[in-house]
């Protein structure tokens, strides 16, 4: 129980240097977000209806500190304030609208990129030396020493735009009935997963391939699996049961934390495919200096990846026993 609660005072600790940050750099970033959202849509804007937007939006002449009071007091509340580029849509709607396509695009790619790369990584551990384990590991990792950015954007000339085989934009067809119980729209969204999903997995393959087998060859020679071939057990119950379940140890760890940057890891391809997520929306952002939307899509990336390492903490004290007593 110590561990956890010292766990958690540090993810605290963690979680309000991360927000004050969060305060502060768009703050420092040069520009009027309220004159150049008057600007885009070519009206006039009075001095007394810039106050009353800036003291909306937070960024009005108070005190810093006052300001880093109010801040705090909504974030910890759920108020995120106001959208400047989507006045005047509140920012908790235009995330939550946008978060689940996220969600769907890097838990999709996560879990396949997992327990693929981990089943290679296992299979040529346990074939040190032969033609899979010489072919398959450098070839992935070859592949994930390309850029997200570059491999999708390869991937939607050939396959989009050259072959014609795969959509070249957004979540699914425009025009179609967004009903969730409907057999077409869901095979409609697999299809328009396909390419950013696969691009993500192609890059990240390598990583989980490499740390499973480099685990797996180390555990290969503990005295356990020594005895567990001396009884003459079957290997591929030896590989699976006693092996690789150990092994799996450190995978769980990356695991929860690539859980935590499913929010904001996969901006660039949700770019390159003008995916709707959040990723593409924090772009959008940045480009309007909408304040308060970055500070809320930030505020939530921060928030999904310390939750997502403090349950890891909390899996690891049950699947290794040692971590109780350090």
């Amino acid at each position: 129980m110590s561990y956890i609660l010292n766990r958690l005072g540090y993810y605290l600790l963690a979680f309000w240097a991360s927000i004050t940050l969060n305060f502060l750099l768009p703050r420092l970033m040069p520009g009027d977000p309220v004159s150049r959202m008057f600007a885009k849509g070519g009206a006039q804007l009075t001095e007394e209806q810039a106050l009353q937007l800036k003291q909306l939006f937070g960024l009005d002449n108070r005190p810093m500190w006052q300001q880093y009071v109010s801040y705090i007091e909504d974030m910890l509340t759920g108020n995120m304030g106001v959208s400047i580029s989507r006045f005047p849509t509140p920012v908790s709607e235009v995330i939550g609208g946008q978060i689940g396509w996220t969600i769907l695009l890097g838990s999709v790619a996560l879990i396949i990129a997992v327990l693929l790369g981990n089943l290679i990584g296992i299979v040529a551990a346990w074939h040190r030396g032969g033609l899979f384990d010489s072919v398959m590991p450098p070839l992935l990792v070859f592949l994930g020493s390309f850029p997200y950015f570059w491999l999708a954007m390869a991937a939607l000339y050939v396959f989009g735009a050259g072959l014609g085989w795969f959509p070249l934009r957004h979540a699914f067809t425009a025009g179609i009935v967004a009903d969730w119980g409907s057999p077409t729209f869901l095979g409609d969204i697999a299809y328009h997963l396909v390419l950013p999903a696969l691009t993500i997995i192609l890059v990240s393959l390598g990583g989980w391939t490499l740390n499973m087998r480099n685990t797996m060859i180390s555990t290969n020679s503990e005295d356990y699996i020594l005895m567990a071939e001396a009884k003459g057990l079957k290997r591929s119950r030896i590989m699976l049961r006693y092996a690789a379940r150990n092994a799996m140890l450190p995978s769980v760890t990356s695991f929860g934390m690539s859980l935590g940057f499913i929010v904001g890891g996969s901006m660039l391809t949700e770019v390159v495919f003008a995916y709707p997520g959040v990723g593409y929306q924090l772009l959008n952002a940045v480009n309007s200096l909408d304040y308060p939307l970055m500070q809320g899509i930030f505020f939530t990336i921060t928030a999904a990846v310390l939750t997502a390492n403090f349950l890891v903490d909390i899996v690891y004290v049950r699947l290794d026993p040692r971590v109780r007593a350090a």
